[in-house]
């Protein structure tokens, strides 16, 4: 967690790739293991690790040392998983029992922990089911561990933009803001745009579910959120009145194809470039606290590029999607939003409200903790002021824990 000094209060929450647990309450999965001579550790765990390497417990030590009473040391070696029926035998591989039944092993079932430790107090708890290894979380996005108050400030800046971005008529919507942190240069600006006609304001409550804006005056009605795309990713097929739509463009896939068509109009002659468009808004700039290390370019200067430009100034080189962009939202992502901003290459996620209907960044999914993909971004919540949301008009912040983001 972040905190720095303003004349507001600002709050910036790194959301972790897996939701926390308590040291004494972590997860366990059963193994087979069994009682070993001190002599035949080597060639055993050899053997097992070319046999079953304990692919899903690697932070699980093979071999358990314990001290008894008279001095002597017993020493025990995980087989293999084990199933959820204590009988079920027959889960164990052939190997693993060719070689139970040559070095005449008994063997029994106990719990080891499902996950590795994040911190010290969680390997202590571990190490007193089996031994584990611990290895400090490392990460290769800086910000992780804090952020210094330059940066801080710039992360304020532009959350406020995008806060400001989000206001509608009636309601607010979701935004997104696209930023390279090199230079602090905004990239793209978007909102939600599944409508594509005057929606008129639900002033009934249906449920309790729905994040409501409740205005300061007791007498005017409840508007829901109900304007919001990613918090109800299927609401716009329940809008008859419109005479068309498009449910794919929530604020952050407009914001990326912003991106796109920026780039196509700075670096022309490319293979891929498509239709120009002329919905792309000019860059806006914030002072950077560090020495920029690439040229900024501001989108009404593209018609000076010819094409000769990336030969001659090789510094505006064009970017891959969007590597190494922070994108800042007021409400979390949905899946589909999320997954897109995987195939961006996004480097941070900074929002500030959670969804509990439908995020995949800490309220129902974590895709930041999907191992199987490609890229993975850091995920931060900017814990918002309430003198930020009166000025932009929302009178009562939705709650940030609530909602169940487990921070």
């Amino acid at each position: 967690m972040n905190k720095f000094k303003d004349h507001e209060s600002w709050e910036i929450i790194h959301i972790p790739d897996k939701p926390p647990f308590p040291p004494h309450q972590q997860p366990t999965v059963k193994v087979y293991a069994a009682v070993i001579d001190p002599k035949h550790t080597h060639t055993l765990v050899r053997k097992l690790n070319h046999i079953l390497p304990l692919e899903n417990l690697c932070h699980v030590k093979r071999v358990r040392k314990q001290q008894l009473h008279g001095g002597s040391t017993l020493l025990s070696v995980i087989l293999c998983l084990a199933g959820e029926d204590d009988s079920q035998s027959d889960v164990i591989p052939k190997e693993v029992v060719d070689l139970i039944d040559s070095y005449q092993l008994e063997t029994f079932i106990t719990k080891v922990c499902r996950y590795a430790p994040l911190s010290k107090e969680e390997w202590v708890e571990q190490c007193k089911i089996w031994p584990t290894s611990f290895h400090p979380p490392t990460y290769n996005i800086a910000g992780i561990t804090g952020f210094s108050e330059e940066e801080s400030h710039s992360i304020c800046a532009f959350m406020k933009l995008a806060l400001d971005l989000a206001k509608s008529e009636h309601q607010m919507v979701n935004a997104a803001v696209i930023v390279d942190p090199s230079t602090n240069e905004v990239i793209a600006r978007a909102r939600d745009q599944v409508y594509s006609c005057r929606r008129p304001i639900n002033h009934e409550v249906k449920n309790h579910d729905n994040m409501l804006l409740i205005s300061s005056a007791p007498e005017e009605p409840k508007l829901l959120y109900d304007g919001v795309s990613c918090l109800n990713p299927w609401g716009w097929s329940n809008q008859k009145s419109c005479d068309s739509w498009h449910p794919l463009r929530h604020a952050a896939i407009v914001a990326i194809e912003d991106s796109a068509a920026r780039d196509r109009n700075l670096f022309p002659g490319s293979r891929h470039d498509l239709a120009e468009t002329d919905h792309v808004q000019p860059a806006l700039t914030y002072p950077s606290p560090k020495k920029q290390k690439t040229k900024s370019i501001n989108v009404n200067d593209y018609e000076k590029l010819d094409s000769h430009t990336n030969d001659c100034h090789p510094e505006l080189s064009r970017p891959y999607l969007c590597t190494g962009y922070d994108i800042y939202l007021i409400w979390e992502p949905c899946a589909m939003c999320a997954m897109a901003l995987v195939h961006q290459r996004i480097k941070r996620i900074f929002y500030a409200f959670p969804n509990p209907n439908a995020g995949a960044l800490g309220s129902v999914h974590r895709l930041q903790g999907e191992k199987s993909l490609n890229h993975h971004y850091a995920v931060f919540i900017v814990l918002l002021p309430q003198e930020s949301l009166d000025r932009s008009g929302v009178t009562e912040k939705p709650s940030n824990v609530a909602h169940g983001v487990s921070l």
